[in-house]
C-alpha cells in the first residue's frame, strides 16, 4: 500500500515539474502609452488579411513569382492590394527587403453591405 502512495506521488511531483518547467511562447507583444491612438479594429483586420493571404497561398498546387511586374499592370487596392496584369493577378510580397510579386487567383470583390 505505501509503494502505491509513493509511486502515485512521484509521479504527481514528476507532472508538476514537467510543467514548471515548459516554456511556453507567444507571439509579439506591443506595449502603448494610453495617450497614443490605436485602432485595434484596424489591426484585427491587417491579421485576418494576412491570413487569408496565407490560406489562399497554401491551396494553390504550383505558385508563380516573378521580380518584376510586366509593362502595363494596373494597380488595385480592394479588397487588398494587388496588381492586374492582363490576365494574370500578382499581389506583392516582401522576402528578405525585396519585393516578389506571386501571382493569385482573381481576387473576389465583396458586394455592397446591408
Amino acid at each position: 500500500m505505501l509503494c502505491k502512495h509513493f509511486a502515485l506521488l512521484a509521479g504527481l511531483a514528476l507532472a508538476v515539474m514537467t510543467l514548471s518547467m515548459s516554456k511556453a511562447y507567444a507571439g509579439q507583444v506591443v506595449v502603448r502609452k494610453s495617450s497614443e491612438p490605436f485602432d485595434a479594429f484596424a489591426i484585427r483586420d491587417h491579421v485576418r488579411e494576412l491570413h487569408q493571404w496565407k490560406e489562399s497561398i497554401r491551396f494553390q498546387e504550383q505558385i508563380k513569382v516573378i521580380q518584376s511586374l510586366p509593362v502595363g499592370c494596373i494597380t488595385v487596392v480592394t479588397p487588398y492590394r494587388y496588381y492586374h496584369c492582363g490576365l494574370n493577378f500578382y499581389r506583392p510580397y516582401e522576402y528578405k527587403g525585396i519585393t516578389h510579386f506571386v501571382q493569385v487567383d482573381p481576387p473576389v470583390q465583396a458586394g455592397p453591405q446591408r
